[in-house]
């Protein structure tokens, strides 16, 4: 391993991580892939929510070849991802207390639907409220977030607590507080953040967990395919058409 390169290094770290979430949260994949796949089966909607990057995974499994049509983004203006401007203003909005409520409110989300709330640190009050006001108006939550971050740091939020304590079913992505996965002479901060590729497989497992319970009971999953593949489109607009009730970024 001595002359491996920073780039090797990364890779294996990836993959320890992956294979980590694949062994160690099987049993928590299947309960939301069961969750996702009760929903969808009773006539329920699918929303996904992160602020900052942690919106990269949400928006990876909303409108795209072989995902589910029914997954929703559920989007909080100046929050999703790192367009807006002066980029320090995303991170502030994560600590407005009530903002997430209000989105919540103004949204088409109701009770019986699914939330999947993705949080690295879990600790600020935007995905910390989101979930608890997601439960209160009776939709089931799914949890993406580094457990470390309850165990390493202090809540941000006036609950005083993380979103792994407001969730349905919590998805640990055993990423480390700081969200850097190598260090090197001659640089003075850790690097190689890898909560973007484990979170999203995380994702992916999740709706794939879901698509194998639904064909257990009978039922075909809402997929959308590959606008570029022959008969792609043709084949969208059949899914978009026959669950229109349920799909809102269509709109």
């Amino acid at each position: 391993m001595g002359d491996s390169t920073l780039a090797d290094q990364f890779f294996d770290a990836a993959i320890g991580l992956l294979r980590r979430v694949r062994d160690e949260e099987a049993e928590h994949v299947a309960a939301a892939g069961a969750a996702v796949a009760d929903t969808v089966a009773t006539g329920g909607r699918l929303f996904a929510f992160g602020a900052g990057h942690s919106s990269l995974p949400a928006q990876d499994v909303v409108y795209r070849a072989g995902g589910f049509a029914l997954m929703n983004l559920l989007a909080v203006p100046g929050a999703v991802g790192v367009d807006v401007m002066p980029a320090p203003l995303g991170s502030a909005l994560e600590c407005v207390e009530g903002l997430a409520t209000a989105v919540l409110d103004a949204s088409p989300a109701r009770a019986g639907d699914v939330l999947v709330v993705i949080s690295l640190s879990g600790r600020n009050p935007l995905p910390v409220e989101m979930a608890v006001h997601a439960r209160a108006l009776g939709m089931k939550v799914i949890g993406v977030t580094s457990v470390a971050y309850a165990k390493e740091t202090r809540p941000r939020n006036a609950s005083g607590t993380f979103l792994k304590d407001h969730c349905d079913v919590v998805l640990d992505s055993k990423i480390a507080v700081g969200d850097a996965e190598l260090t090197h002479e001659g640089v003075e901060a850790p690097f190689a953040p890898a909560s973007t590729v484990v979170t999203s497989a995380l994702m992916q497992a999740v709706m794939a967990a879901a698509a194998e319970e639904l064909v257990r009971r009978g039922v075909e999953p809402p997929l959308l395919r590959s606008g570029n593949v022959d008969g792609g489109h043709e084949w969208n607009r059949r899914v978009m058409e026959e669950y229109a009730d349920r799909i809102f970024y269509r709109r």
